[in-house]
């Protein structure tokens, strides 16, 4: 296994117009989930991904197990709770601005992973263990579970990816500022955005941001700057490396997910810091050019001809 992940996936309900949900009549369904969005867009770069959850033993649950497996990703250490619900969220939109998202998570059978849930030989058979801070938001039962997953990989010699994606409607400022740095400083890879940097370490001047991080022990820090891009560094290496233009996006949720993704698989193939980083924008930008969480991901071929590495034969 190339990567493995495990966090709340939800069922997501996107309304089919623009406005106030009380004045929505339709929605279409999906999948919303930032450790199933990684996992997704690495399979369809061709990699080999494993994600796992605990779902209710509802129909939801079903739909979102199957839909991941459907994009060829293992889910075999998927487990059910008899007791609880899966979780759903919707979104709500208008044109100008990015989409208000309502959970309807709490208490859900994700919230209930526990260690007991965790199959260390299979999270160490993976080369990376990739977590987000939004599992650490979810529960103390959860936040419990990715830390001793985190230190036992670890201990085992698998590389810790970590993305921050802080969500203040889970926890507070300083509950996340607390654990998302406890958990940073066990990692090997950070995915910071711009104003999770603000928050977490009260800068988001790129040089100083990763800086930090690394003296933290972190081996590699790619910052992510939105439209600008983004700034890497390692030990070895470092740089801005500028951000595709996408004139119309159409959904923004996911893009960072995309770019993690990106990014995990220019390391896997042992790109340069730079060239991971590149396709890592690549895949963010592209991701938002789709409604929805993951229906915008590439295949491997679609990424390169994105970025101008390969002709595109359309008919």
């Amino acid at each position: 296994m190339d990567v493995v992940t495990f966090g709340e996936t939800m069922v997501l309900f996107n309304p089919e117009t623009e406005g106030p949900l009380r004045y929505v009549g339709s929605f279409t369904k999906s999948i919303g989930g930032a450790e199933s969005n990684v996992a997704i867009a690495l399979a369809r770069l061709g990699h080999r991904a494993g994600w796992f959850s605990k779902l209710g033993d509802d129909e939801f649950g079903r739909y979102i197990k199957s839909t991941v497996m459907g994009e060829e990703v293992d889910v075999s250490r998927v487990t059910k709770d008899p007791l609880r619900t899966t979780g759903i969220l919707f979104k709500e939109r208008f044109s100008t601005v990015n989409p208000n998202v309502y959970y309807y998570r709490k208490g859900s059978a994700a919230s209930h992973l526990s260690i007991s849930d965790l199959d260390m030989d299979y999270i160490c058979s993976a080369r990376i263990l990739h977590v987000t801070g939004i599992s650490l938001a979810l529960s103390e039962e959860v936040r419990e579970a990715v830390f001793y997953a985190v230190k036992e990989a670890k201990k085992r010699g698998v590389i810790i990816s970590f993305d921050p994606n802080i969500r203040l409607k889970l926890w507070s400022k300083d509950e996340a500022r607390k654990h998302i740095l406890a958990l940073a400083e066990l990692s090997d890879i950070i995915f910071p955005g711009k104003d999770e940097a603000e928050l977490l370490l009260g800068t988001d001047e790129p040089l100083e941001v990763c800086q930090r991080f690394l003296d933290m022990g972190i081996k590699i820090v790619a910052l992510k700057l939105g439209k600008t891009g983004c700034y890497v560094k390692s030990a070895d290496e470092e740089g801005l490396v500028n951000g595709y233009t996408v004139e119309h996006p159409v959904d923004t949720v996911g893009a960072g997910d995309g770019y993690a993704a990106g990014f995990l698989s220019g390391y896997l193939e042992e790109l340069s810091l730079i060239d991971c980083a590149r396709r890592a924008n690549a895949v963010g930008a592209m991701a938002t050019l789709v409604k929805g969480d993951m229906e915008g991901f590439p295949y491997k071929d679609q990424v390169e001809i994105f970025m101008g590495l390969k002709d595109n034969i359309d008919r």
